[in-house]
C-alpha cells in the first residue's frame, strides 16, 4: 500500500526542492497538509494536484 500522508521532507523529495520551500508552500496554503498531533504532514493527493496546477498553469516553483 502506498502512503497517503508524506512528511515534508517526503513531499520535498517527490517536489525536488528542499524542506524549508514544502514549508513555504504550505504556510501559504498552495501546499495543503493535514496536523496528526503536533507533526504536519501532506497528503500525497495534494502533491500530485499541485504539480498538476502548475502544470495548467505553465509555471514553475
Amino acid at each position: 500500500m502506498e502512503k497517503l500522508l508524506l512528511t515534508p521532507e517526503e513531499a520535498g523529495v517527490a517536489l525536488g526542492v528542499g524542506r524549508s520551500r514544502v514549508y513555504d508552500l504550505m504556510r501559504t496554503r498552495q501546499l495543503p497538509s493535514v496536523r496528526i498531533g503536533k507533526s504536519r504532514r501532506v497528503p500525497a493527493a495534494a502533491v500530485q494536484a499541485f504539480v498538476d496546477e502548475l502544470m495548467e498553469r505553465g509555471s514553475g516553483l
